[in-house]
């Protein structure tokens, strides 16, 4: 079970997670994609798809006894720049660690997105309304890390990763470039890289395959 220790402050501290808060995001959404498999059928979309696994992973949490964050729903981003009600955007998973509490900026952002190897449109769609929603700083403004949960719908995973990163890198440059670092025992393949965010900052993102070749 992944321990919490207290964080090294430094930046913002809102806005930063040590080593084993990551590690802790990372084992919760590979253990409840792989708790929700069971609930999820054939042809599901992505939406209702979410909401399985985000609810799978709130029980994980709880089975665990975590009690130093929160897994909450779908995250509203409000459009602080007008008076109107308008929506930047929902990002469909968010996580909030005890330090982060208070401040309504700071949050683990999880963005959720179809793959598979050949779906090209699926792959294309990862990149340009996932991972392009980090790099806009639409999600996760200013924050060391985002997350993306690649739902696999088609094997093998190495072309799946081998497609987003060729657009990645394409769309974003060397900066975004995909590494393996981590490993899960629930998860086909999690990988690393950064983003360039549109005022200046680098963040830097983990990149989570998981198996639903069961929901293709």
């Amino acid at each position: 079970m992944p321990l919490l220790t207290p964080d090294i402050p430094f930046g913002q501290p809102a806005f930063s997670l040590s080593s084993d808060q990551i590690a802790t995001v990372i084992d919760l959404v590979c253990r409840g994609a792989q708790e929700a498999q069971g609930d999820i059928t054939p042809g599901m979309l992505e939406v209702p798809t979410t909401m399985i696994v985000r609810k799978a992973i709130r029980r994980v949490k709880k089975g665990l006894s975590l009690t130093n964050l929160e897994v909450r729903g779908e995250h509203e981003l409000e459009n602080m720049a007008t008076k109107d009600a308008s929506i930047l955007g929902r990002i469909d998973i968010t996580l909030k660690f005890l330090h982060q509490f208070g401040n309504e900026d700071a949050y683990v952002a999880v963005e959720c997105k179809r793959v598979g190897a050949g779906l090209s449109t699926l792959n294309s769609s990862y990149v340009s309304s996932g991972v392009d929603r980090f790099v806009t700083g639409q999600y996760a403004a200013g924050h060391e890390w985002g997350f993306m949960l690649g739902y696999v719908l088609a094997l093998p995973v190495d072309s799946v990763v081998q497609s987003i990163n060729k657009r990645l890198q394409k769309s974003y440059g060397d900066l975004a470039k995909l590494t393996p670092n981590t490993t899960h025992k629930l998860s086909l393949a999690i990988l690393e890289g950064a983003l360039a965010q549109k005022n200046g900052h680098t963040i830097r993102m983990k990149h989570i395959f998981v198996d639903m070749t069961s929901a293709a």
